[in-house]
């Protein structure tokens, strides 16, 4: 399995699917600080994008050309586009942030494999390989957490001790430096991963 993204959903991610069952866990993001959570966190092989010419051919290598299984992009539409991304998302509203991640979760999985979108998009897009994806026979799941639901196997999980939240906890924001602490954690500052807000005891 491939998780594009290395932040708090990422490494969440990566964590769980060893509990699902993964032979093989691979973490990709650009940020150093972060890969080395995801390897001792979640105990996963990580790949820094930026030290490849093209990320997705890196995929195919270490499958044996044939694509990971599943891949999940846990970046969304934050990721690094390319300046004519920017400049139609931004200035003319033609697209809700970058399809980049989910372009290459499409590409590094293999025919008849599954992609799953957890980071979010904006409800207009454009320049999403749909086509290739069709192609290729891809499973898309994709949905905003049903917590509700999940929040009995979590609890599970968390009191055999398999996850522990606060694990990635790298900050605690009082309540009336929230801008601040917002700010830390968009602009990635700090070796910020999550930020907890602390509201005063008083």
């Amino acid at each position: 399995m491939v998780v594009f993204g290395a932040g708090p959903v990422g490494l969440y991610a990566a964590k769980s699917a060893w509990l699902m069952g993964a032979g093989r866990v691979i973490v990709v993001d650009h940020l150093e600080y972060r890969l080395e959570k995801a390897r001792t966190f979640a105990h996963a092989e990580t790949y820094n994008f930026a030290e490849y010419d093209d990320i997705v051919v890196e995929m195919k290598k270490t499958t044996d050309y044939l694509g990971a299984d599943v891949v999940i992009d846990a970046v969304g539409a934050e990721a690094d586009g390319n300046f004519l991304q920017h400049v139609t998302s931004s200035k003319f509203k033609l697209q809700a942030g970058s399809p980049v991640a989910l372009n290459w979760a499409i590409d590094a999985v293999r025919k008849g494999g599954t992609v799953s979108v957890v980071g979010a998009y904006g409800p207009l897009f454009s320049a999403v390989k749909f086509g290739d994806a069709m192609n290729k026979g891809l499973t898309l799941r994709m949905n905003q957490t049903p917590v509700k639901r999940q929040w009995p196997r979590l609890f599970e999980h968390i009191q055999n001790g398999y996850l522990k939240p606060s694990d990635i906890v790298t900050h605690r924001i009082p309540l009336e430096d929230i801008a601040e602490g917002y700010h830390m954690f968009s602009a990635k500052l700090d070796n910020c991963i999550k930020t907890l807000v602390i509201a005063n005891p008083s």
